[in-house]
């Protein structure tokens, strides 16, 4: 699969390497530019750099893993129709006060790329768990839990695939609207669960 990453930090450039190393196709791009991450992907026959504009374009799935105050300035023509993966987390101290306007974050995420199909993910674990936990070996209910959440139900199920491929164990909080449940604050926030766990605490 081509995948379109938007964002090189911590994130981004983890599900770079981990998607390469599952056999995806992956560009990546960021704020500065493709020649900024020109170290980034040598030696990776899989990992190339473009635009913000570039990666949606290239991506069946796209990803993006910036700061919640950057949203709109994502390439919204680019995305129509793509399967949009949203990691990003509103922090106010960080992203300035964003009139959300009675929407989850990621619902908020949704409005600002309509064509969009918008899948919440990735925002719940931290980039080293990301990079290290993930084990095909174990039954999915044992693996490191990754919450996922969005209105698409075929969108969802795509993306969950992705997170087995990594080796962890997607768990759904529900519709974007529900995604409350795995945004900053929340107890499964940064949770270092398991599927199971991760499912009972949602079903408690």
């Amino acid at each position: 699969m081509n995948i379109g990453i938007i964002g090189s930090g911590n994130i981004g450039g983890t599900l770079a390497t981990l998607l390469t190393a599952t056999g995806h196709d992956v560009m990546l791009a960021n704020s500065r530019g493709p020649d900024s991450l020109r170290e980034t992907v040598e030696g990776n026959d899989r990992l190339q750099a473009g635009t913000a504009s570039e990666a949606a374009q290239f991506g069946e799935v796209v990803m993006e893993a910036i700061p919640l105050k950057a949203i709109p300035g994502l390439p919204t023509d680019d995305l129509e129709g793509k399967i949009l993966v949203s990691a990003a987390n509103y922090y106010p101290d960080r992203d300035g006060q964003i009139d959300l306007g009675g929407l989850s974050q990621t619902g908020w995420v949704a409005q600002q790329v309509p064509g969009a199909r918008v899948v919440k993910a990735f925002n719940t674990i931290w980039f080293r768990h990301l990079a290290e936990r993930g084990d095909t070996t174990k039954p999915e209910d044992e693996r490191r839990a990754i919450l996922l959440a969005g209105d698409d139900e075929e969108a969802k199920a795509t993306v969950a695939d992705l997170i087995r491929e990594l080796g962890f164990a997607p768990v759904d909080t529900g519709t974007l609207e529900e995604s409350t449940r795995q945004e900053p604050g929340q107890p499964l926030y940064n949770a270092d669960v398991t599927g199971a766990e991760a499912r009972r605490q949602l079903s408690s």
